[in-house]
């Protein structure tokens, strides 16, 4: 177990995540007489509303995943380390993380809890197997190779009923996320892909757009969602209210309707853009500080966004709930500057009593190229100058020059032309989660029951006896 002690005897502040909150709270606390430990399960700080591009073949990952370490490079009391919390002790003070099989125990003064949210299938998670969600890189570079994978399918398909169900896209939630991913896998079939193929014409691909809500958009209100449906079936998108996902499979997806009947839609690639469920966490900081949590796991904090009984510790982000807040990026950028405010107010002998206030700056989705909506404050914004607003704020919240400028290059050519540069995908993408997975449950059975772990060893070593090198190396090759 690696114990980390800090060099100075500075207030040691622990920054769980690397996400928006992470990020921007550890940036917030650049100039403080404090040494930062940012503990994140990646190397990179995503910014998530943009996954669907990577997902659709317009933006690298590179572009909206920078290293963590290059951007926090010239902070000189932030450091980096790597690794998945797995502990928050609140009453000794410390962090637990693992990385590779590795335990790094950190100490901390004051602790920013920003570990985000993952995808929420409402109890049926073995739906993820076949319907991939959209909140990390490795999901974004798997349904970039489901969706290209499924035009190249269809050109070798042998009958128009298997041709039909691999091009049909089925995309599960009709909030931003669903909305954005179904418009761009429209113009992908529609635009970019049109002239590529010579037994197949994508622009048959169907593209369904499935909510049990009775509207697209619900945060938006009533008239953006359904002038957004409006734009949306104008674009092709079969969208489909009212409809509940029951059950998932390999080749389709089962819905139940609002009249309680059951249908199935045959469809090879499923995106699941519906739910939120905040970090396992939460749940720890719940129980051992009495806090309550919310249904999305969120953890029902202090107007100060502090714990419960805990001063010292902030949630931030889509791990805390108060006053309804959505989980967006602007409520963990502005809740972490707070929490770090507050962090340089106490280092100064003050106690501010004043709470959290959040100010919305609006909320915005893109449609397709040229076609956004926009809702800030009671003004409502659709079309051409609401997708230039989209274009402005996220070009802004692109961390790095370099990758603006990309980023741009590279909207020009998707949305004035019809190419999209990032359209390389391997099997590796599309399989490895489900691998990792099998390997996993193995390794559980192994530490369950020792024999079966040492049967596999033994058989290993019989297998590495028999068989010539060569033979092995040359059978890989073969695979």
């Amino acid at each position: 177990m690696n114990v980390q002690v800090s060099q100075h005897n500075r207030h040691r502040v622990v920054v769980i995540g690397s996400g928006f909150g992470g990020l921007f709270g550890t940036k917030a606390l650049r100039r403080a007489d404090v040494d930062i430990t940012m503990v994140a399960r990646t190397s990179h700080h995503l910014f998530q509303p943009l996954l669907y591009q990577v997902a659709t073949g317009i933006l690298s990952q590179g572009e909206i995943a920078p290293s963590t370490r290059e951007v926090l490079s010239s902070q000189k009391n932030a450091r980096v380390i790597l690794g998945d919390v797995s502990d928050v002790d609140l009453a000794a003070r410390t962090v637990t993380s693992r990385a590779l099989g590795r335990e790094t125990v950190t100490a901390y003064d004051s602790l920013i809890v920003a570990a985000g949210a993952g995808q929420s299938y409402f109890g049926n998670d073995h739906f993820a197997e076949h319907a991939p969600g959209l909140k990390s890189v490795d999901d974004a570079l798997e349904l970039r190779g489901r969706i290209l994978g499924a035009f190249e399918l269809a050109e070798l398909a042998e009958s128009d009923e298997e041709r039909d169900r691999l091009l049909t896209f089925v995309v599960v939630g009709a909030g931003p996320t669903g909305v954005e991913m179904a418009g761009q896998v429209v113009e992908l079939a529609h635009r970019t892909l049109r002239h590529e193929f010579r037994r197949t014409d994508t622009r048959e691909a169907r593209v369904i757009l499935l909510d049990a809500a009775p509207q697209v958009l619900p945060p938006f209100g009533q008239k953006l969602g359904e002038k957004t449906r409006r734009d949306l079936e104008r674009l092709g998108v079969d969208v489909q209210l009212g409809a509940m996902v029951v059950e998932v499979d390999e080749h389709g997806i089962e819905v139940r309707d609002q009249d309680g009947q059951r249908r199935r839609i045959e469809a090879s690639t499923k995106v699941w853009a519906a739910g939120v469920q905040a970090s396992p966490l939460g749940a720890q900081l719940a129980e051992q500080s009495g806090a309550s949590l919310d249904r999305a796991g969120r953890v029902r904090v202090n107007p100060d966004l502090t714990l419960p009984g805990h001063a010292e510790v902030f949630v931030v982000g889509d791990m805390m709930a108060l006053d309804d807040l959505p989980g967006v990026a602007q409520v963990a950028i502005q809740g972490a500057r707070f929490a770090a405010k507050r962090i340089m107010a106490r280092l100064r002998g003050a106690t501010p009593s004043e709470p959290f206030r959040y100010v919305d700056k609006g909320s915005m989705a893109t449609i397709s190229r040229f076609r956004a909506v926009v809702q800030l404050g009671r003004f409502r914004f659709t079309g051409f100058f609401a997708w230039l607003m989209w274009l402005a704020v996220h070009l802004v919240y692109i961390t790095g020059f370099t990758n603006r400028v990309t980023a741009l290059m590279h909207w020009a050519v998707s949305f004035i032309g019809r190419g999209r540069a990032e359209r390389t995908t391997t099997a590796q993408q599309v399989f490895a989660r489900r691998a990792l997975a099998r390997a996993g449950d193995s390794e559980a059975e192994d530490r369950a029951d020792p024999q079966i772990g040492d049967r596999a060893a033994a058989r290993s070593e019989n297998e590495d006896e028999d068989e010539p090198v060569g033979a092995r190396r040359s059978g890989r090759s073969a695979a």
